[in-house]
């Protein structure tokens, strides 16, 4: 199980957070995001050594303070938790409220039954008080259980369901994204694979209405180029420290802004928006607009599509897997 260790900057919001777990692995890190009304509300908690529910943008989600463990219950995503007195002082420190970290309290528990009492850290002086063994299986067993409403969540969203379903979308409704939304997608490129896990790639997030219409003109003059939210993914090979030649660099970097940009348009999609995928464009043109020297590889389109479409049929795998045997 992941341990919860960090608050950092969102990725594009100032006034929000990352809540970062991570794992034995290097590369087992989950995140939660939250906007500034989200932050805002949690620090209002803490700060005042309360419990409370703070329920997240997606109108599902929520978080449940409680006096030992922090509680995550997230649409679509495990369980996750954090002891209390560590991600009250993280909390409080990211968002520099004035705070005692050996403040001890024994608060009502609101959500879930318990018997334990907060101490001060390890080094302050301060006793220990510890569950039997009843009550620690009693709490495992709460903690360690999803309501059936998640499971049900859970399950509708399938990953092969997000495959199968996805279709490009060349017309898009002005409905505004959630920020919370677009942080995900985000994220997705974030977490994509790459070369050495070096991440040979950058995103430029266009929100310039200028900029979106003088894209239009470098892609060929395609109108739905400029959509409610613009990626354009570029390469950069300078980030891939193998020792390799310039131009297996390039094909390393250019794959890697390739995949981040797939997963950027599958989590859209998860997400109820749609997308299209645009690889014809005068890169000498979006360097310009962007102001960069990095190469191009793709800009990706996303937005609430005007309407929906079924999925496409595709040729049968018979026709597309070849298989090479001894």
């Amino acid at each position: 199980m992941s341990n919860f260790s960090k608050v950092e900057p969102s990725y594009f919001s100032k006034d929000g957070c990352r809540l970062v777990w991570t794992g034995i692995d290097e590369d087992d890190i989950d995140t939660v995001v939250l906007n500034k009304e989200e932050l805002a509300s949690i620090v209002e908690i803490l700060k005042n050594n309360n419990v409370g529910k703070v329920e997240l943008e997606d109108n599902f989600s929520e978080i449940l303070i409680n006096s030992d463990i922090i509680q995550f219950r997230l649409k679509d995503r495990d369980y996750l938790e954090a002891d209390a007195i560590e991600f009250r002082e993280k909390v409080l420190e990211y968002a520099k409220v004035p705070h005692d970290p050996s403040f001890v309290q024994i608060y009502t528990k609101e959500f879930y039954p318990s018997v334990w009492v907060q101490k001060e850290k390890e080094g302050k002086q301060g006793s220990d008080e510890k569950e039997t063994p009843k009550q620690k299986s009693l709490l495992q067993a709460i903690l360690s259980g999803k309501p059936k409403k998640v499971e049900q969540e859970i399950a509708g969203t399938d990953l092969f369901r997000v495959f199968s379903t996805r279709r490009s979308t060349r017309k898009f409704a002005k409905t505004k994204i959630e920020d919370w939304k677009i942080e995900k997608i985000l994220a997705a490129a974030d977490t994509a694979p790459t070369a050495g896990n070096f991440q040979g790639l950058e995103v430029f997030y266009v929100k310039s209405k200028k900029a979106k219409e003088a894209l239009v003109e470098a892609a060929n003059r395609q109108p739905y180029v400029n959509a409610p939210l613009v990626l354009v993914f570029c390469m950069n090979p300078s980030r891939v420290k193998m020792n390799f030649p310039d131009d297996i660099l390039a094909k390393f970097s250019l794959q890697d802004a390739t995949v981040a940009a797939a997963y950027s348009q599958l989590a859209a999609h998860a997400l109820g928006l749609s997308s299209i995928w645009i690889g014809m464009i005068d890169e000498e043109k979006v360097k310009k607009v962007l102001g960069t020297d990095l190469r191009p590889s793709s800009i990706l389109c996303v937005g609430y599509p005007d309407s929906k479409k079924p999925p496409k049929s595709r040729r049968h795998l018979k026709d597309l897997i070849h298989v090479i045997e001894d």
